[in-house]
């Protein structure tokens, strides 16, 4: 007999590209440049910090916000890079992952019938996570240059926006907002009640002496945003899934309702580790240095083949435009530049609900050991 009839929440929705891609990566045995995560350890400092606090038995559920320990950690972050003063007590939740964050952070504000802007090309989870709680998500695309633009934004408010969600630096498009891009931004919601969600994960991968323009900086954003940060993009380790979000207290309210339903609370032992790496600003001031100078190595290559890449201002992400090679879809391409040619990358597509026609790009992940940024290359130089 069959099954009973399951009424999917999400009929439009399939498996991700990065899992397709995966896949593909590893049946061909490719290098794989397209998973948002680097292919060398963490810090044996952090892992042995780790391996300390399970000894030292903090092995059972931490408090559901997070250890004060840690968000007073944060807090002391925050002030420094910044130079505002956070509230740990209510406005620092910890949380399993940014992508944990994010999907709370909606399943808080969204009612059945709100809009949410989100701007394409944006990360997959955004738009899922808003049609589970009965929200639309309205597209707004980056320009061809993949910069930010207000007057696009401002188009797309109606009279049911109930939020915006912005990404800086951004994935998959390697660019950052600025202070100007932050001021129209104020400007454009100031007398609304709309929400902003700012996905901040890349905050300390920012290139060329730039500075990252956080929600944070600016009081009349802060005062109305969750701001979501990941542990794992910073300390290379995304496995742990630990992230955090900061929010004003009426709206961290909201947040944790949700929040200790539906995670509860985070891995005990990885915080008390984190807590105490954090004491030293240097692991994690150095980040941007270190990863520029990857896509510096990666961009070197690059210019040496055909592929023709975009600016890449932040992230661990580099755009490249294959047209001097294909004029193949971009998952056509994509597949067979694993297959045939052994490196892995991913598809812009996917990152669109109405991706731009002719558009031809693929995002590498540089977050890799220099010898293996160089066998790429190589490859990727032979097409």
């Amino acid at each position: 007999m069959p099954g009973p009839m399951i009424r999917s929440k999400l009929p439009d929705t399939g498996t991700t590209i990065f899992s397709v891609m995966a896949r593909i990566a590893s049946e061909s045995e490719a290098i794989d440049l397209g998973q948002g995560y680097p292919d060398f350890p963490v810090d044996e400092k952090l892992a042995s910090l780790v391996e300390a606090a399970m000894k030292a038995g903090h092995n059972q559920y931490a408090p559901m916000p997070g250890l004060p320990v840690l968000r007073g950690a944060i807090a002391a972050k925050v002030a420094r890079c910044y130079g505002v003063e956070c509230d740990m007590e209510h406005g620092v939740t910890i949380t399993a992952g940014a992508t944990q964050a994010l999907f709370t952070a909606f399943a808080a504000i969204v009612q059945p019938g709100d809009e949410v802007i989100v701007i394409d090309p944006s990360y997959d989870c955004y738009a899922p996570a808003i049609e589970l709680f009965g929200g639309r998500a309205v597209r707004v695309q980056l320009g061809p240059d993949m910069r930010f633009n207000a007057e696009r934004v401002s188009a797309a408010i109606g009279p049911r926006t109930r939020a915006l969600v912005i990404n800086t630096p951004h994935n998959p498009a390697g660019t950052i907002l600025r202070h100007d891009d932050m001021r129209a931004l104020a400007t454009l919601l100031r007398d609304t009640d709309i929400l902003l969600i700012s996905d901040e994960v890349y905050e300390h991968i920012v290139f060329e002496n730039e500075r990252h323009a956080s929600v944070l900086r600016y009081p009349d954003l802060r005062e109305r945003s969750f701001v979501v940060f990941s542990f794992g993009k910073v300390f290379h380790a995304t496995g742990w899934k630990m992230g955090y979000v900061l929010a004003p207290k009426a709206m961290m309210a909201e947040f944790r309702k949700v929040h200790q339903y539906n995670v509860f609370s985070v891995n005990t032992p990885m915080q008390h580790a984190l807590a105490e790496y954090m004491q030293d600003p240097d692991h994690y001031e150095g980040i941007s240095r270190f990863f520029e100078a990857k896509r510096d190595r990666f961009l070197i290559g690059l210019h040496a083949s055909r592929f023709t890449p975009l600016p890449c201002e932040g992230s661990y992400f580099q755009l490249a435009d294959y047209g001097r090679i294909s004029d193949e879809p971009d998952t056509v391409f994509a597949e067979r530049l694993a297959r045939e040619h052994g490196v892995s990358a991913i598809p812009l597509s996917p990152f669109y609900k109405d991706p731009p026609q002719g558009m031809r790009l693929l995002r590498f992940c540089f977050a890799k050991q220099d010898e293996t940024l160089d066998e790429a290359i190589d490859r990727l130089c032979e097409i």
